[in-house]
Order: C-alpha cells, then structure tokens, then sequence
C-alpha cells in the first residue's frame, strides 16, 4: 500500500441538541404545564492509537470527519439522545498541530484517547422554565454548538526499517518479496513517488519468539544526488527516511563503483540531517544472480572499510532471502517485543 504521513482535515464536534418546547394543557384546568425534555449532548470526537493502523491513509479522501448531533428533547420531558461520540484511530506516536491555537500534542500507544473536539452542550427544555398564567410563552434553549478544528496530522514513525538506496536498486521488487505488498515495480527512475508498506510476519523464524508481530518494512523512493538540496523530490524522500528504525542501504552488485554509490547516499544524510548517520544500517548488495561469484566477493571486499553488516541477495534465490529475513527480524526484535 502507498503511505499516506502527512495529512490536514477538519474535525466539527456534534452540535448539542435542541430543547423540547412542548406543553401539556389538562382539561378544564387553566393552568398550562410546560414538559419539554432537555436535549442530547453533541457527540465528542476522541484520537487514539491503535497497533492496528499502519499510516494516515484513511484520511486520503475522507478530510472532514463530522460528531453525532445530539438529538431534540421530547414531550413528558423525555431527554433526548446525546450524539454518539466517534473515536479515530491512528498509529501510535502521531503528532496533532491545532492550526488555530498551535498546540502540539502526540497521540501515544497504551494511553487512554485524547478528547479533541468537545461535543456542543444539550439545550435545556421548556420544562426548566416557568411558563406565566396569563401570559403563557414557551421557552426553551438551542443546543450549543460543537467545536470546530482544523489539523495537521504527521507520522513519527512510519516504519521499523526502511530499504534505501539509487533508484533501480531492488528495493521494491525486495519489498514484494519479503512481504505482501505489491509495489509498482519498472525498470527506470522514480518508480516509487510515495513510500510502499509492506509487514512482514515474526512467527517461524525466531526461535523462543514465534509470536504473532509483524515488522512494517517502507520501500523509501530512491535518492539521488542532490537529494538534499531539493533536486528530484529529495527532501520529502529525506523526511520519510527520518521516519524509520532500522535502514536497509541496497546497492546493485553490477554496481562499477559500489563505494561511490554508498558514499553519495551518506553525503545527501550528512547535508539534510546527520541524524540519519546515527541509524542502524544494513548494507545489502542486490540483484546478484546478475554478475560472477568472482565480482561479488570483490564488492563485499571494497564495502567491508565501511564496518556494517553487509549482505547480498537475489529475490530468485531463496536462501538469501530467507537469511535477510532472519537477519532482519533479530535487528528488529526489541522493537517487536514492545508492541
């Protein structure tokens, strides 16, 4: 699935209900009774996290969401139905911006949801109010209004570990392969535009851990040189690269300058964030089905002055794949344990 981690939309609170302005007359009686109910409560909107949610893409085309309105008071001052209050879910870790007030806070897994929009107060009814004799008026009191926000939604965290890397480096086809995402996979530059999720299952693989977590691996849109500075969609590949645990560096074994390759990616962290040269990294040589055994040792042996864990692969070769998958899931494990 394409990513979604950056998002704006609307949020209306449910509008309070209206009071009942009934009455009730008794024959041959001059006294008149006022009984109409209070109103509902309008509906609250709550955000909470929730495992289960992966990324904002639930909010690609549904950029308003609305709260019940509370319902009408009724006669025999019957109350009316408060609106039903609606809880959005969203993984954990997302930053909300209130656009108006500028207040910040994080929606955090394990914490009870976050009141962000209050419902409109219940109108009172007619029976709250003394009606006069002589001049009888019915009275009775509009609900409130519920609040109104406009939000800017952005991911921490998109990802436990992120394939980076040149375009055409294997990163999609690698996605597909070790999960069950389908990203558009061709055989020319920015294929990918937006990250591609994908979740890998744990179970089987570790021993003692044979759990049922998964790791959310993002196929990050190759970089290029300059990436930094804004050439080709540089920067916002950056952003969503800050967003991952663990990252996967593929270079392509037919690769006539493998050190050049690795080196022009970690220039581009240096000059965006050198945060990104703090991560975890893996180097991974792909697509070596292409090139000799001979010319895959030489690789491995240039890459080596970098001292990280380097690995080489084929998606048709299915020891190889497995291997990463085991490599990748020990990384990874204490991130899995804490969910």
């Amino acid at each position: 699935m394409a990513l979604v981690d950056d998002v704006k939309i609307t949020i209306k609170a449910g509008n309070g209900g209206q009071g009942g302005k009934a009455f009730l007359s008794i024959p041959g009686s001059p006294k008149v009774y006022a009984d109409g109910g209070d109103g509902g409560r309008g509906g609250n909107i709550y955000f909470q996290a929730s495992n289960n949610v992966s990324d904002l893409s639930q909010f690609r085309f549904q950029k308003v969401i609305k709260g019940q309105d509370g319902e009408k008071g009724m006669n025999k001052n019957c109350t009316g139905k408060n609106g039903k209050d609606i809880f959005v879910l969203v993984p954990p870790g997302t930053k909300i911006l209130d656009e108006n007030t500028k207040e910040v806070f994080e929606i955090l897994d394990k914490k009870p949801p976050v009141l962000t929009a209050r419902g409109g107060r219940a109108g009172e009814g007619s029976h709250n109010y003394k009606p006069d004799i002589n001049n009888f008026q019915l009275q009775h009191e509009e609900g409130g209004k519920g609040e109104e926000k406009k939000l800017h939604l952005v991911l921490k965290l998109i990802a436990d570990i992120g394939l980076i890397g040149f375009p055409n480096a294997g990163k999609s086809s690698l996605l597909e392969k070790l999960t069950n995402a389908n990203p558009k996979i061709g055989d020319y530059a920015f294929t990918t535009l937006e990250p591609n999720l994908g979740a890998m299952p744990v179970r089987h693989v570790l021993q003692g851990n044979s759990g049922g977590g998964k790791i959310i691996i993002a196929d990050i849109p190759g970089l290029i040189e300059g990436a930094s500075k804004g050439i080709g969609l540089g920067i916002q590949f950056l952003k969503h690269i800050e967003k991952t645990k663990i990252l996967v560096h593929c270079i392509d074994s037919q690769e006539e300058n493998p050190i050049k390759s690795y080196e022009t990616v970690r220039e581009e962290f240096r000059e965006y964030s050198k945060s990104l040269l703090e991560k975890e990294e893996i180097i991974l040589l792909t697509k070596i089905d292409l090139i000799s055994e001979e010319k895959l040792k030489t690789q491995i042996k240039l890459l080596r002055k970098f001292k990280k864990k380097i690995m080489a692969i084929s998606i048709y070769n299915e020891k190889s794949i497995n291997e990463l998958r085991i490599t990748l899931k020990k990384f990874t494990l204490n991130t899995i344990l804490d969910r």
